[in-house]
């Protein structure tokens, strides 16, 4: 198997599985108990706290474990639901997010608030002229993902942090995409609230972070959940120590190796890009000209379905548009949005490369997709 869905989830690093199993057995404590049980546990939630932390470029007490991004970027959104300032009710958000923004946005709107959403450009990269006239006075929070999950175009979040705070907004990122991928700097960036995965960084899955500036007492709106006063009270509950260990381990291996590895992945996608462009006819590379995640490839070939492409590509795994939505009906909101044509859009596969990805795999998928491409161009004609 080959695989190419690095977005969609990556395999826990062997050296993440080794860390975590001690606390799948021997050391089973609850970090909440005060004997030696927990505050074993306890100190292995400080390291990794410290280890998400350095990586992110902010502080540990800044960073607030969760069961994944999905459940960060709700948080968010529902602490501004339950805010009673009535003068601060604009939402602004880009129709390229992820539908864990997406989704909780919309339900903002049906409660009374005027969510607006930021215009691209075709590479998928926020219209800042746009941005300046709706980032308004009466803007609550500005939610802007750092990197898109689809095309995997980079955002200005700097700049767009900046505007949000001249306004009195805060500024959140769904950060996914660019933790352990390419350098993130919190502090730099200017962020309020940013949301992580660690199964996007040879983690484990279900769990993930919400950093919080200034950490969860500077919490500005009712807390959403109630139960403990785990996670600073914003987000209760017995903390899953094992996977939070896994999680800080994945950060520390990933601060290790980002300089090389993004160099690395970036060249690989070069040449991957230029095989295809030079190979394969009419196709389309989509945001190839903006600034993008090292390992990302958004590209369609046209008048091949994108679903009978992965079929015919049996044993290479490729995602189609963002692994939570595959499966529904209808074009991808991401390319939709960036002013694909539908029929473009439907022969859109997402290749996103990691650290186990190699020149020779490029070589065997190029030969794959040749002749799938092919068969399947014919085969169509045909009907």
């Amino acid at each position: 198997m080959i695989y190419w869905d690095h977005n969609a989830t990556t395999p826990c690093a062997p050296e993440v599985v080794k860390v975590m199993q001690p606390f799948l057995s021997e050391e089973f404590g609850n970090p909440a108990s005060s004997h030696l049980a927990g505050r074993k546990a306890a100190r292995a939630l400080s390291t990794a706290r410290s280890q998400v932390a350095s990586l992110a470029k902010c502080r540990p007490g800044e960073i607030v474990f969760t069961a994944g991004a999905t459940e960060s970027n709700n948080l968010v959104f529902l602490g501004l639901l339950l805010s009673d300032r009535s003068d601060k009710r604009r939402v602004v958000t880009t129709a390229i997010e992820h539908k864990s923004v997406i989704d909780p946005a919309a339900f903002l709107s049906e409660k009374g608030f005027d969510v607006v959403y930021l215009p691209v450009t075709r590479e998928g990269v926020v219209d800042l002229a746009a941005a300046r006239e709706l980032i308004s006075p009466d803007t609550a929070l500005v939610s802007v993902q750092a990197a898109n999950n689809e095309i995997g175009t980079l955002q200005p979040i700097e700049e767009i942090a900046r505007m949000a705070h001249k306004e009195g907004a805060f500024f959140h990122t769904d950060a996914v995409q660019v933790l352990g991928k390419i350098p993130v700097d919190l502090e730099a960036w200017g962020c309020d609230f940013a949301s992580f995965s660690a199964h996007k960084l040879y983690g484990p899955k279900g769990v993930g972070a919400l950093f919080v500036s200034g950490g969860p007492r500077r919490w500005p709106w009712p807390h959403p959940f109630r139960g403990g006063g785990q996670e600073g009270g914003l987000r209760p509950g017995t903390s899953n120590v094992p996977a939070i260990v896994g999680f800080g381990e994945a950060c520390r291996l990933a601060e290790e190796k980002l300089p090389g590895e993004m160099s690395r992945v970036y060249q690989l996608r070069s040449a991957f890009e230029e095989k295809i462009l030079a190979q394969i006819p009419n196709c389309v590379v989509h945001a190839q000209k903006a600034p993008r995640l090292p390992g990302t490839i958004s590209v369609a070939f046209k008048g091949v379905p994108a679903d009978m492409l992965i079929d015919n590509l049996v044993e290479v795994c490729v995602g189609k548009g963002s692994a939570c939505t595959t499966g529904a009906i209808g074009a991808s909101h991401v390319l939709i949005s960036i002013g694909c044509e539908t029929n473009v859009a439907d022969a859109t596969i997402r290749l996103s490369l990691g650290r186990d990805s190699t020149n020779e795999q490029i070589d065997e998928t190029m030969d794959k997709i040749l002749t799938s491409v092919s068969f399947i161009r014919d085969k169509l004609e045909g009907w």
